[in-house]
């Protein structure tokens, strides 16, 4: 019966490309939509995620994300170091600034300026140059997503000369870094170096970036950092999460995600329920007969359900492909784009989420197919 049930669905090719195509496009609008969304986030810390060396990062209280910043005195520097768990401490400079080219173009920038002697904090992914390559007089750094944006279709070089808030500065290292929530291109400099380009006033100090010796949790030596010196001290991950969720709770953008995805759900469910409904219908005598010639309900069940199946999964299998294509193909076309993927967590979630659409999508025509008459078959 259950070859019986294919040939069936086989049979009407209409219905069933038309099927195919609700679950398809479902899948692939949430996926995309989903994974565009999770992207955007990861990209509010990307700054604390560069800093791979690091686990601590500790800040002023009235700090709420990486973006908010009240600078610390450098006093607080040496109290973090004193604090039992500490491996390691080193400061780091953070602020907005405005570039201009050779040419006049004028972009604003986030200035990143990382301890002199370790440069910590700074990402170790370089296209061009290297982490030496900051020790010189008015050295910067610039990530490769921003040369693209100010020097567009242009070769990367080094030597190029720009105006940072009116000063000289040479850029000798080109690096891959994270790409940022704005896309606004980000220098990277020494810690001396970076506060002459943005004077912050007496306190200069963004962060304190620690790293708990070993066999201590960054967690636990962040609280006893915290305990000690009256500061906000939290791990890496608790501080990408802390931002993640105040650009949540203060933006616009998951409710715009969130509709669309759920538009995507409705509209899903609604082209493959009214889909299938007529898909049923159409064959209500063939499944009649079917009980006529003794085939109990259980049987009449696996064969819809057999039919579900199979449209889910090669519609969930099209939408799937295309949205894993769209984001292996997006950075290549849209450097925009670069770093957005789709973590395997949604792929599962929208799998949950297909088989919620075909449940919904037969239940009301498998109402129809357990109280049709065996009757009907030898009518009209």
């Amino acid at each position: 019966m259950l070859i019986v049930a294919l040939k069936m669905l086989f049979g009407d090719k209409v219905k069933y490309l038309g099927l195919v195509f609700g679950v398809a496009f479902a899948t692939l609008l949430i996926s995309q939509q989903s994974g565009v969304f999770v992207s955007l986030m990861a990209r509010t810390a990307s700054v604390i995620l560069d800093a791979e060396e690091v686990n601590i990062w500790v800040m002023d209280t009235g700090v709420e994300y990486i973006d908010t910043i009240r600078p610390m005195k450098d006093g607080d520097l040496p109290r973090v170091r004193g604090v039992e768990g500490v491996e390691w401490a080193a400061p780091l400079f953070k602020a907005n600034g405005l570039l201009r080219t050779e040419t006049g173009r004028i972009s604003s920038a986030t200035v990143i300026g990382a301890d002199d002697s370790t440069l910590i904090g700074l990402p170790r992914k370089f296209v061009l140059g290297g982490i030496d390559s900051l020790r010189g007089p008015d050295a910067v750094a610039l990530d490769i997503l921003g040369y693209e944006l100010i020097w567009p279709g242009e070769k990367p070089e080094l030597g190029r000369i720009v105006e940072l808030n009116d000063r000289r500065a040479v850029i000798s290292a080109i690096i891959d870094a994270q790409p940022t929530f704005t896309t606004a291109p980000v220098v990277y400099a020494r810690y001396s170096t970076a506060t002459q380009f943005v004077p912050a006033g007496r306190n200069q100090m963004s962060f304190v970036l620690a790293r708990a010796v070993p066999g201590e949790t960054p967690e636990a030596v962040a609280r006893r950092i915290s305990n000690a010196t009256g500061l906000q001290a939290l791990s890496s991950g608790e501080f990408q999460w802390k931002t993640i969720r105040w650009v949540i709770a203060n933006t616009g953008i998951p409710t715009n995600f969130g509709v669309v995805i759920i538009l995507g759900i409705i509209v899903g469910i609604a082209i493959v329920g009214l889909t299938f409904n007529m898909f049923i219908m159409e064959n209500m005598k063939q499944y009649a007969a079917l009980k006529a010639i003794g085939l109990t309900n259980g049987q009449i069940i696996g064969m819809v359900l057999l039919q579900a199946a199979v449209i889910g999964v090669v519609g969930y299998a099209i939408g799937t492909g295309f949205a894993a294509l769209f984001f292996a193909t997006a950075a290549k076309n849209a450097p925009a784009l670069k770093g957005f993927w789709l973590p395997w967590q949604i792929s599962a979630i929208m799998a949950g989420i297909a088989v919620l659409i075909m449940t919904l999508s037969t239940f009301v025509g498998l109402r129809r197919v357990l109280t049709v008459d065996p009757a009907v078959v030898f009518r009209g």
